[in-house]
């Protein structure tokens, strides 16, 4: 087979040259250009929207897209100066309904024209970077209708006026506001910006802040604050309806400056109604519309923290410094309860819990109650208080609340130390005399010191616990051992057996027990030590109580619940009909300052007045008589007779109870001392006083001449010297 040759192939141009008309734009864009002038005029319904975007179609195909373009930009540009012909001409009300008819005529205008103008917007408009169709046709409507002389100011003062109208009661038609704001929005941000927020902001700003000055001097605070939220309130919903969303923070702004701000310092101490009375009344809605307006401005949390912070430390002040709240320590412990229960209250409900106000109540709470320094004393007589009667058929939940108030109002004490003291020796007495209300309660309050302050604080406290059941084992002890031999009828005994250094006794000389109690006595001695090795028993004849039998004129009977003391001095009547006040102190050798408390019980106070006295007065002097009264009676057989002692401690007792709270402190300081210098080896002397401080202040805040000293006792014993170059450097000596 012979091989075919290889053929070229070849395209080759039209014979024939295709000619376009030379009027064929200029047809065509007529075309266009009364289909524009149809779709304004409202008669686009006759038109063919298909042959219109082909023949747009072509028009740009054949490079005629510059002409179409411009011819575009002329036309609207026509119909948009005949539109503010007509705008121009409407008068009053009709204004702004004109401008919205004609706003919405070119939109729909606009979006018919794109859509037959759509290929030369995708291809000739980015090409020759010109701007979009239904771009070009919003700011053709800006510069020819809105930013017109004619209309722009008359727009804005309308719209500005309307807004007034409003402010002043007045209803007006929202839904024409809300679609001329929406046009202004639409035409850019900064048109609706510069054309319309900026002045209403500076309308706005001189309306607040004249209504400011007019409410301010005819109202007082409550409802100044009623106005400016409603104002407020006012301003929000209105940007709700018909203004730009981003414009509600600036409004807002306004009246926060022009209400709230200029006028703070004003409200919170206007007369009368101002801030301090609103705490006083409880005025939690005032309270709570103060603190969400005041929140709004820069400083105005802060102005009332401040204000409030001044009326409680002064009111603070006047409860622990008056001498007539001081007399009852219970009345003056719940008072302070009261105060911070209102104030906790108020934080609660009109300050939405603030933590800055909490902090702030509590840094007050803790400056005044250290103004008094008889406060941790009185906090402990509280607590004696509730723990001995107070609490009586009160449910758990209630007293746990009690001991968590007490807590609270502890926490504020710097001297905690004082306070332990005082509450050791109140829960001794409670303890012994067997007056606690409620075990649990007891225990409840020293878990809760222990939480607080730590094992150290409360050690001891638990020890009195441990020695009240101890007792009651030794003392099951020793009955069974007494049956056991042939013990003769005697008085009863029951003996609290006291750890040394647990409890709060001082070494005071036990009395002169009556012969019948010392042989019992002598038995529980030889019993307890037989038992016990290596210990030593010391009677705390002021610490006990006695039940006595006791039988007056016409065989009047009753049963006697006395102290040790006042046993001793009613068994020498046995065997007397009458003693001096010196016969009776030599037989029981009770001390003066005890003897005089008891014979005052015995035989001054009405209802319990077992015992006479010559001459007959209120006080015990060292030359009356005593006899026994047997005119004695009383309704009940069994008779309680206390020992005048005062609830609160005396002037030589407070001074003595200090110099014993400063005493304890000092190995505490000197233990600081020893465990910073310890770990820093060389310290200057203002840190040390700095360290020692941070480290005790949760028991006592020391004081720094007392840290001085304890440095000073420190160096003296080597634990310490002073830096050879430098006297106000310490190092610390292994």
């Amino acid at each position: 087979m012979s091989s075919q040759k290889k053929r070229n192939f070849k395209i080759e141009a039209f014979k024939h040259k295709v000619e376009v008309d030379p009027k064929y734009a200029e047809k065509t864009w007529k075309i266009l250009e009364h289909a524009i002038h149809e779709i304004y005029n409202h008669n686009a319904s006759g038109l063919s929207f298909e042959e219109l975007y082909r023949n747009a179609y072509n028009m740009v195909l054949h490079k005629y897209g510059e002409k179409l373009y411009a011819g575009l930009v002329t036309t609207m540009t026509w119909h948009l100066k005949e539109m503010s012909k007509s705008i121009e001409a409407a008068q009053g009300g009709l204004f702004l309904e004109e401008l919205n008819r004609k706003w919405a005529d070119h939109n729909k205008a606009l979006q018919m024209i794109r859509d037959i103008l759509m290929y030369m917007d995708r291809t000739f408009v980015p090409s020759s970077h010109k701007t979009p169709v239904h771009e070009l046709g919003l700011n053709l409507w800006r510069e020819n209708i809105v930013r017109s002389s004619k209309i722009q100011t008359r727009l804005v003062s309308t719209l500005l006026e309307l807004i007034q109208k409003e402010r002043t009661g007045e209803v007006i038609n929202r839904g024409l506001m809300r679609n001329i704001t929406k046009m202004l929005m639409d035409l850019g941000s900064s048109v609706y910006q510069e054309d319309f927020e900026k002045p209403f902001l500076e309308v706005s700003a001189s309306f607040y802040s004249g209504e400011s000055q007019q409410f301010i001097e005819c109202c007082d605070c409550g409802e100044y604050l009623n106005k400016a939220e409603r104002r407020l309130n006012e301003e929000m919903e209105r940007v709700s309806q018909y203004l730009d969303a981003k414009t509600e923070s600036k409004i807002t702004h306004v009246v926060e400056t022009e209400m709230i701000a200029n006028h703070m310092q004003r409200l919170v101490h206007m007369d009368n109604s101002g801030l301090v009375n609103m705490l006083v009344d409880d005025k939690y809605d005032d309270l709570s519309r103060m603190y969400n307006l005041f929140r709004r401005v820069p400083e105005g949390l802060s102005t009332i923290r401040e204000v409030m912070t001044s009326h409680l430390r002064e009111t603070g002040k006047q409860l622990v410094t008056d001498p007539d709240k001081l007399r009852d320590p219970v009345d003056f412990v719940q008072r302070l309860l009261n105060e911070k229960d209102k104030h906790d209250k108020i934080i609660s409900a009109a300050f939405n819990n603030d933590k800055t106000f909490q902090n702030a109540l509590n840094s007050s709470f803790e400056y005044f109650i250290n103004l008094n320094n008889r406060s941790p004393e009185f906090i402990s007589l509280y607590v004696d208080d509730k723990l001995r009667k107070g609490l009586k058929e009160v449910s758990e939940e209630d007293v746990e609340m009690v001991l968590d108030k007490v807590m609270m109002l502890f926490r504020y004490l710097q001297e905690k130390d004082v306070f332990e003291k005082y509450y050791k020796q109140h829960l001794a007495k409670r303890l012994l005399s067997g007056k606690t209300v409620s075990d649990d309660a007891e225990r409840s309050l020293i878990v809760k010191l222990k939480t607080e302050c730590g094992y150290q604080f409360t050690s001891k406290l638990e020890g009195m616990f441990t020695d009240m059941k101890t007792s009651q084992d030794t003392m099951q002890g020793f009955y069974a051992s007494q049956s056991a031999s042939d013990s003769t009828d005697g008085p009863s005994l029951a003996v609290q057996v006291l750890t040394t250094g647990s409890w709060p006794t001082q070494p005071i000389a036990p009395c002169n027990l009556p012969p019948e109690i010392l042989g019992v006595c002598e038995r529980f001695r030889t019993f307890y030590l037989g038992t016990h090795t290596g210990r030593r028993l010391t009677w705390q004849t002021n610490m006990g109580t006695a039940d006595m039998k006791a039988t007056f004129g016409k065989n009047q009977k009753h049963e006697l619940n006395v102290s040790t003391y006042q046993m001793c001095i009613l068994m020498l009547f046995n065997s007397s009909d009458r003693l001096t006040y010196k016969e009776i102190e030599q037989a029981t050798e009770i001390p003066a300052s005890d003897l005089k408390r008891c014979l005052q019980s015995l035989a001054c106070v009405k209802g319990k007045n077992v015992l006479g006295k010559d001459p007959m007065s209120k006080d015990i002097a060292e030359d009356d008589t005593f006899m026994v009264n047997d005119k004695f009676s009383s309704k009940f057989f069994k008779v309680k007779i206390g020992t005048v002692v005062a609830q609160k401690e005396s002037e030589p007792e407070k001074q003595e109870t200090r110099q014993r709270v400063e005493e304890d402190r000092k190995p505490q300081i000197e233990a600081a001392i020893v465990r910073i210098m310890k770990s820093r080896r060389v310290l200057d002397h203002n840190n040390i006083v700095a360290e020692v401080t941070k480290q005790l202040q949760s028991r006592f805040l020391p004081n720094p001449v007392v840290i001085k000293k304890r440095i000073e006792s420190l160096i003296e014993r080597e634990f310490l010297e002073r830096d050879k170059a430098d006297r106000k450097l310490y190092r610390y000596l292994a």
